[in-house]
């Protein structure tokens, strides 16, 4: 049998390219959220960018996504693109998740049964503390790509897999060691992969460790 990926990427191919239709939608603060939302259906993904991407830089990945049955929304976090809001001329120390559970919730008005999140690096801690700050039940998974919430792990109300690169640095140093305790703290069901090499968050798409890291991502959100 083929793995799933090569399976997704024959399909793909076999299709004409998926363009994002662009909408909006507010926050509970006041910003305004645009975003890229790809396919249709009762499961969906918000894909959530690191500090230095944005929605579009998702592409790849919401292709994929939607070949394997998800509908999904990529946002501009407020301070990128068109998207607005309160902190958003310093978005690092904003009140991102609020963007994200505005997108879950726009997912869910518009007709999805189940949304998950998948956050690289900035988006990785909003996509977590999203969880923290949601309902329960309102977010139904959470990948964080070389991230930690800023609040406490073990308040997460999602299932959460964490994926980080062995040898991923930041100013402060490794990060793999503070990974590791947010994934010791977080309740379960739970996972933590480590990847060979020091690629940060969505460069992991750019390498060699790139379809490994999909596929995962795809078995974690499928995972009933």
């Amino acid at each position: 049998m083929r793995p799933l990926l090569t399976i997704l990427t024959a399909v793909l191919l076999a299709l004409p390219a998926l363009a994002p239709k662009t909408v909006s939608f507010p926050t509970d603060d006041g910003g305004v959220i645009f975003a890229d939302l790809y396919g249709s259906g009762e499961r969906a993904v918000v894909l959530a960018h690191g500090g230095q991407f944005n929605k579009e830089s998702w592409a790849p990945q919401a292709r994929q996504l939607v070949a394997a049955g998800f509908e999904v929304l990529a946002i501009d976090f407020r301070g990128y693109g068109k998207s607005h809001g309160l902190g958003d001329s310093d978005p690092m120390d904003a009140p991102l998740q609020l963007d994200v559970l505005a997108a879950v919730r726009y997912l869910r008005i518009h007709g999805a049964k189940n949304v998950s999140v998948v956050g690289g690096s900035m988006g990785g801690t909003a996509a977590a503390d999203a969880s923290i700050a949601s309902h329960p039940g309102e977010i139904g998974r959470v990948v964080v790509l070389a991230a930690t919430p800023s609040g406490p792990p073990e308040k997460l109300k999602s299932p959460v897999l964490y994926i980080v690169a062995r040898h991923d640095t930041s100013g402060t140093g490794p990060r793999l060691p503070h990974i590791e305790k947010a994934y010791e703290e977080s309740p379960q069901p739970k996972q933590l992969i480590v990847v060979e090499g020091s690629a940060h968050a969505q460069f992991l798409f750019k390498t060699e460790q790139g379809p490994r890291v999909m596929q995962e991502i795809l078995h974690f959100l499928s995972t009933r």
